[in-house]
């Protein structure tokens, strides 16, 4: 064996495995990697489809992405799916000519992998580090081996998880952890004050129940099923309202009928827009994070003084704010809550391997609304 890895050596100049020192197509710094592959498997689209055409998603083969000065090249061992892949791929309302892309577009803004490269300017990672990500929607995502990604956008894998584990976890968690402190302002001075989370049972507000009860809130939540009442109740919510029917009434049942401090909406917010207004206590603050499907009389906000914010993770990178290395941050502090055992993964189902026979099957569970937790899929 010894004198395999000799003639190896004497043939290339370094043995198997080893890292040498290469150039990144488009950065003109040379950076510590590993030798690499020209091109990737990836499932991506040409033609904007309803999930049941076989075009919808493709089996491709596509160039290893080109890195930025700040990315870091992630060989994607677990990628998740979200709703927002869905909606991605989906038909769009333009004519026809406009349903078509030139280039294959790459679904997939959740994962985890291992560093295989990285660009000149980037200072948190080193090449080999496990770790977890929610990519950039303007870039290709994480539906490929190899994805380039921001490294402010990036976390340390948390060592008791599994890739599969940690992949479900950093898009919805970075929301959910921006809804409540960066958005709402909650923090342990709002210990025993109350937060409504309108769809509990979903992937935000699954992580936001598990956020607030570590904040030591009081946390209400909705669901309409049986499973995703259990769900909620299992990631730290105390009492789950019905939301098919008038939550008021039911709010007053529990103690609460002269409403809540905070309120989070995981949902279309205008069929309970006059809710949100008669549920929130004067002075009270409320998020959404899901359009308004109609327009909202905004001007009942006045009257309670009542705090009014959108929460759409990414906005920090698509702008490129000062502050953007906040997601940095808060990847650092949701990692040691998942080692602490403070969060735990929403991950409900695995997939394997990552092909768009299975990416398929997953965007169609989730758009028959048949999914609790989330879907990840995992090795090529």
């Amino acid at each position: 064996m010894f004198c395999v890895f000799l003639l190896l050596f004497t043939l290339t100049g370094r043995f198997p495995g080893a890292y040498s020192f290469q150039e990144t197509r488009g950065v003109h710094d040379s950076m510590i990697t590993k030798v690499m592959p020209k091109t990737m498997k990836a499932v991506g689209l040409y033609k904007y489809l309803p999930i049941a055409e076989t075009e919808s998603l493709l089996n491709l083969e596509v160039p290893i992405p080109t890195l930025r000065s700040t990315d870091l090249l992630v060989e994607v061992k677990a990628t998740a799916v979200n709703p927002i892949d869905t909606k991605q791929r989906a038909p769009k309302p333009v004519p026809p000519a406009q349903q078509f892309e030139q280039f294959p577009r790459i679904l997939g803004w959740d994962g985890a992998g291992i560093i295989a490269s990285k660009g000149e300017n980037t200072k948190y990672f080193n090449v080999g580090d496990e770790v977890f990500f929610t990519a950039d929607l303007r870039r290709n995502g994480s539906n490929a081996q190899y994805v380039a990604i921001d490294e402010v956008m990036v976390g340390v894998k948390p060592k008791n998880f599994t890739f599969e584990q940690a992949a479900a976890m950093p898009l919805t968690t970075v929301t959910a952890y921006e809804s409540l402190y960066d958005r709402l302002l909650l923090s342990e001075n709002d210990k025993g004050k109350t937060l409504l989370i309108i769809n509990s049972g979903g992937g935000v507000g699954s992580v936001a129940s598990q956020l607030a009860k570590n904040l030591g809130l009081k946390v209400i939540g909705t669901a309409a099923r049986p499973e995703t009442e259990a769900f909620s109740l299992q990631h730290g919510v105390d009492i789950v309202l019905n939301h098919t029917k008038d939550l008021l009434p039911q709010l007053e049942a529990h103690g609460y009928g002269n409403g809540v401090e905070f309120i989070l909406v995981n949902y279309d917010p205008y069929p309970y827009w006059n809710t949100i207004m008669a549920a929130a206590k004067p002075q009270g603050r409320i998020c959404l994070i899901v359009d308004s499907s109609g327009l909202v009389d905004i001007r009942q906000l006045k009257d309670k003084s009542l705090t009014l914010v959108s929460e759409m993770m990414a906005t920090r990178i698509k702008y490129d704010t000062e502050d953007k290395n906040r997601y940095h941050e808060i990847f650092e502090d949701v990692t040691r809550m998942f080692e602490a055992g403070v969060l735990k993964s929403t991950l409900t189902k695995t997939m394997s391997p990552i092909n768009a026979e299975n990416l398929r099957e997953a965007h169609r569970l989730l758009e028959e609304k048949k999914v609790i937790g989330k879907i990840v899929l995992s090795g090529f």
